[in-house]
């Protein structure tokens, strides 16, 4: 299991952004808009910590995992024999692969294949 995308949706964006620059020494780029309006820094493993605020009034503070899969299509199915709701079908992302979230034990999970 390789964790490709960790997805940081928060109310004060620019303070966990702060924090992990200061903590960790590491920069975070420019917001992308492909990914809701994260900013974005890429870790020495090659997987992306994003930062965002709440797309929407009702989403929430979450910090969701995206775990790199090959046949997205297949985890998803895998997902939901196993309980999980669907909350967002794989979906494109132009130049950086399919996503999907589900839910599954009260928490958000993620999948991304490129």
């Amino acid at each position: 299991m390789k964790v490709h995308y960790l997805e940081i949706v928060s109310v004060d964006v620019e303070s966990v952004i702060s924090a992990y620059e200061d903590t960790y020494k590491v920069k975070f780029g420019e917001a992308e808009e492909l990914l809701g309006g994260a900013q974005t820094c890429i870790l020495s493993d090659g997987s992306i910590v994003g930062v965002r605020g709440p797309l929407r009034d009702t989403e929430t503070p979450v910090v969701r995992p995206y775990w790199l899969v090959d046949d997205i299509e297949q985890a998803v199915k895998s997902a939901q024999s196993n309980g999980a709701e669907i909350a967002l079908p794989p979906l494109e992302i132009p130049g950086k692969g399919k996503f999907a979230i589900y839910i599954l034990g009260s928490i958000e999970h993620g999948l991304w294949q490129i």
